[in-house]
């Protein structure tokens, strides 16, 4: 059961939320609070798992009281609540570690929804971390990786080709350098724990392609399976981000799009593509963890065949 907190001047909007927590069984509350330094006591005592927090509040606002909690060493997850759309400040509770928003007037199906999906995230999280200490405890070789009358790399293929489909990827440029990359991932035997840098990775890869003759193109190559591999990381940002605005609830957006990346980035993606923004709202993504993620179902999904 996920536990919460609750942090808003205003009583009646408090006890509305404690009422739609409770009545639809999402969870526990664990401390309700009116703000200030009560608050950040009360949830540093509790520890809740996440807090539903008001933007603003007088004394100190939500987002000084996050960045109160987090210098504490508070690291759990906040939903922020505001009646307030303004492009800076929620641009500023993303850097600050916001995922999800509820607006107010409360809404009940709204605080539904934004709580489920936060409980995904949790739960999503908490399968990543068992699968990464359980693989950083494993020894994989190919013997024991076969599946079926496949051999290793067709295994391997198949199930990337799979997540590549999953997200939008088949049939980009950069798809067959990440499908090589897992080939030799799991051919070497990395760990999560020891996971190559990327230039070396890209390295492996441009020599299995066997493209270059001296050291020069090698480099070039080496930059190009680089800027074909994050297109493609920003192409998933972009496609798993359209899911999400079309179907909230999508098993794909739920699946990937938190573990992928950091979810932050997927909102600001998909108010760029709400908005139909034509420049780039300078969303980043960490091609380093896309890999790793991918490489962890990669090994779950071949570990789970055998």
């Amino acid at each position: 059961m996920v536990n919460f907190g609750i942090v808003d001047d205003d009583p009646v909007c408090r006890r509305m939320l404690e009422s739609i927590i409770e009545e639809n069984n999402l969870g526990k509350i664990l401390t309700s609070s009116p703000g200030g330094d009560d608050a950040i006591e009360d949830i540093m005592e509790t520890n809740p798992q996440v807090v539903l927090i008001d933007l603003l509040m007088p004394g100190m606002d939500g987002i000084n009281i996050i960045m109160e909690l987090q210098k504490a060493g508070y690291n759990g997850n906040f939903i922020m609540i505001s009646q307030i759309d303004n492009k800076e400040m929620v641009a500023e509770a993303y850097i600050n570690g916001i995922e999800f928003f509820i607006h107010k007037p409360i809404n009940r199906a709204e605080v539904t929804a934004v709580i489920e999906n936060v409980k995904a995230k949790l739960k999503l999280n908490q399968s990543l971390y068992t699968i990464k200490k359980s693989l950083s405890q494993l020894d994989i070789t190919p013997a024991t990786t076969f599946t079926g009358g496949d051999s290793l790399k067709d295994s391997v293929n198949r199930i990337v080709q799979h997540i590549l489909m999953s997200i939008g990827l088949i049939g980009e440029r950069g798809s067959n350098d990440i499908l090589k990359a897992m080939e030799i991932l799991v051919d070497k035997n990395y760990s999560i724990n020891n996971f190559p840098p990327l230039k070396e990775l890209y390295e492996m890869i441009a020599i299995q392609y066997n493209r270059f003759i001296d050291e020069e193109e090698l480099k070039r190559e080496i930059r190009a399976i680089e800027q074909r591999i994050r297109r493609s990381v920003m192409m998933a940002l972009t496609n798993l981000a359209s899911i999400g605005l079309t179907d909230y609830t999508n098993p794909k957006f739920e699946h990937y799009a938190s573990l992928l990346f950091d979810f932050q980035d997927v909102r600001l993606k998909m108010n760029e593509l709400k908005n139909e923004k034509s420049k780039a709202s300078g969303v980043k993504v960490n091609v380093k963890k896309f890999l790793q993620v991918i490489y962890v179902e990669t090994l779950d999904k071949l570990n789970a065949s055998e």
